[in-house]
């Protein structure tokens, strides 16, 4: 509230809108969100400026709060950025053709921008590192850990191997990073940007999506979708973890993996 009164916006309260490893808030009567999260190990100069560069490029992607300069605010320990608060939409789900199309203008709109991104494997590498630390992911149990060390090394290997087209991509384009507006659907959260093939970011989305977004190859996004869900599950046994229910979703998760496993076969499971 200090940071966004020092820039002539008024504040005289903050809704909490979303609280686990950051925190978002509403900012009134100004109408602004703030994102805040610690500085350690943060990436928000480059989620600012790639939100620039997409909604330079007509990107469907929330955007910066155009009232002040667009900055990281860096206070007590934290980074704040300050965004166009959106209302948002009816609970109804969103068509899965629409969030495809979306998707794919998102795509569209990232492969012209010429920005460093980690590739989607240097993200699988920081959750093996995880399941290998026994200090950080201490309830995970020795026949787990093995599952999810295994599943990341071996997919992660597989989808590499394809060979397939890559690009820049949104990284986690999960529901819970789309947000219906009144001028169609627009992506927030673009910290996990990384580079690989556009089947990693479906994997991400409700599996009808996928059948609606042209060109996709079946087999890469069938273990694309399983990587990912490993990769989740990694996270939720950090000791660390402040998503709701987290302890409990990782659990049902790791119950999901085997069942994909199985489902797909030996050569899936490597």
């Amino acid at each position: 509230m200090s940071i966004a009164s020092s820039l002539d916006l008024t504040v005289d309260d903050a809704i909490v809108l979303h609280d686990s490893n950051k925190l978002t808030l509403r900012l009134l009567p100004c109408d602004v969100l703030a994102r805040v999260a610690p500085a350690a190990h943060q990436v928000a100069q480059f989620e600012v400026d790639l939100a620039q560069g997409l909604s330079e490029a007509g990107c469907p992607v929330a955007v910066l709060e155009p009232r002040v300069e667009p900055r990281v605010h860096e206070r007590d320990g934290f980074v704040v950025t300050l965004w166009t608060y959106y209302d948002p939409g009816t609970a109804q789900e969103v068509p899965p053709a629409d969030y495809a199309d979306a998707l794919e203008r998102l795509h569209a709109g990232m492969r012209k921008l010429d920005v460093p991104a980690p590739h989607f494997t240097d993200r699988v590498e920081q959750a093996q590192r995880l399941v290998a630390d026994r200090d950080r992911t201490p309830l995970l149990a020795d026949a787990d850990r093995e599952l999810l060390a295994d599943t990341l090394r071996n997919l992660s290997r597989a989808i590499g191997e394809r060979g397939g087209a890559e690009q820049l991509l949104h990284g986690e384009p999960h529901p819970g990073n789309v947000l219906a507006t009144k001028n169609g659907l627009l992506f927030i959260d673009l910290e996990t940007c990384c580079r690989g093939p556009v089947e990693f970011d479906l994997a991400h989305a409700p599996e009808e999506v996928g059948e609606h977004y042209p060109g996709v190859d079946q087999n890469v996004l069938r273990e694309c979708r399983i990587l990912v869900l490993a990769m989740i599950t990694t996270w939720r046994w950090d000791r660390d973890d402040r998503l709701p229910n987290g302890r409990r979703l990782g659990t049902e998760w790791l119950a999901q993996i085997r069942a994909a496993l199985d489902r797909d076969g030996p050569d899936t499971a490597g």
